[in-house]
């Protein structure tokens, strides 16, 4: 016997419903382990970057074992590309400021003021 498209939508609400139930009790599960795992560590939400980042506190031994760190240490060392003699910098990427600007125009290459 074929089932009629009304069957279907019925089946289709159960199915969603018995889902949605154990979506809920999975969900129930990661957090008891979480907060277990919280309590354990004695994490704060500054820890969990929930507390913003000036109030974050650190969890590694060295910032080079800290997850994401790395990405944000080769960044920072590599921002600077360009400087000028009073202090001036720009890394090479977005709109060249205007003492580039200007330079460039007076006849300066941007060789002349590359960080080496």
């Amino acid at each position: 016997m074929k089932k009629t498209y009304e069957q279907v939508l019925k089946q289709i609400e159960v199915l969603q419903s018995q889902a949605e139930e154990m979506r809920r009790t999975e969900v129930a599960g990661v957090i008891e382990r979480i907060r277990g795992a919280i309590q354990h560590y004695h994490l704060t939400a500054a820890d969990l970057g929930l507390g913003g980042a000036s109030a974050r506190r650190s969890v590694a031994a060295t910032p080079s074992q800290r997850k994401g760190n790395k990405k944000s240490a080769a960044k920072a060392a590599a921002v600077v590309k360009f400087r000028n003699d009073s202090g001036g910098t720009w890394g090479g990427i977005g709109k060249r400021p205007q003492w580039l600007r200007d330079a460039l125009a007076g006849g300066k290459s941007l060789q002349d003021f590359l960080v080496k």
